[in-house]
């Protein structure tokens, strides 16, 4: 089976796909986020892992944004304990670093280690990419922030493991394809909705959903694009789309809304 993901080899993503799946799994690297829902949406590859919230840094904009744009379901969910580590080239010292490479949610993750130390943080594409980077550019005074398995594909040296400023540093991803899943018994359905800019239209959309008893566990609001101040917004509730409750709310739901995407009914990490 081959699963796309963003990034380079090393990636935590990638390391999310061999958690999950073992070695049932070929992990497939592209170089951006578009790229993975492209390759599932037009079936050159049956699945693809993409990051949705990271429970430090929150939410994964773009992911939702892209969820709502293509032709893709959510067909489940998995969870990785994000451990950063520092980086650097073997030749590398301690005191010789003073800038720092990684994807802004790693540096973001780990902005107190970052102050602490008075390192320049510098944005990439990716927490493996970052490694990648200062490997082939030969850099002596850099490091990277990415996986202790990401200097192990790269042969570089860890200098600090655990670096992130909260050790209950998780990120969720989804595993997006083309099929509806069957219910299991502890699923949750992700959808979206717009209602009419006017009091109370959002009250009544979630009114919709714990009439009939449902729990809510989350809610993201993005902008709707042409229609300033007005926003599309995301839930994820307990439940299958085919149980009898949802399927209630859902009719509920479409009295008063003026649309709604289902983005997929799945089991639950």
């Amino acid at each position: 089976m081959k699963i796309a993901y963003q990034g380079e080899p090393g990636a935590y993503s990638e390391e999310a796909i061999i958690n999950h799946w073992g070695d049932k799994a070929q992990a497939i690297p592209l170089p951006y986020l578009q790229d993975v829902f492209t390759k599932v949406e037009n079936g050159e590859l049956e699945l693809g892992l993409v990051p949705v919230e990271n429970t430090i840094k929150g939410s994964i904009h773009l992911t939702f944004d892209l969820l709502q744009e293509r032709a893709v379901l959510i067909q489940g969910e998995t969870i990785l304990r994000i451990t950063h580590s520092l980086i650097i080239n073997p030749e590398t010292k301690f005191e010789d670093i003073k800038k720092v490479y990684s994807h802004p949610q790693a540096l973001g993750q780990s902005r107190t280690f970052i102050e602490k130390h008075g390192f320049e943080a510098v944005n990439t594409y990716d927490t493996a990419g970052s490694v990648k980077l200062i490997k082939e550019e030969g850099l002596t005074d850099a490091a990277a922030i990415a996986s202790s398995r990401a200097a192990e594909v790269y042969n570089m040296k860890v200098l600090a493991k655990g670096i992130e400023t909260h050790k209950e540093n998780w990120t969720r991803f989804l595993i997006i394809g083309k099929e509806k899943m069957q219910p299991t018994g502890r699923d949750k359905t992700t959808l979206l909705f717009i209602v009419e800019h006017k009091p109370g239209s959002l009250l009544k959309a979630l009114h919709a959903i714990s009439d009939q008893g449902i729990n809510l566990l989350k809610i993201e609001s993005r902008p709707l694009i042409g229609k300033p101040w007005e926003y599309i917004f995301y839930i994820e509730f307990e439940g299958h789309e085919r149980d009898p409750e949802v399927q209630l709310s859902l009719e509920d739901l479409e009295k008063v809304t003026t649309s709604i995407k289902i983005l997929g009914s799945y089991p639950r990490a």
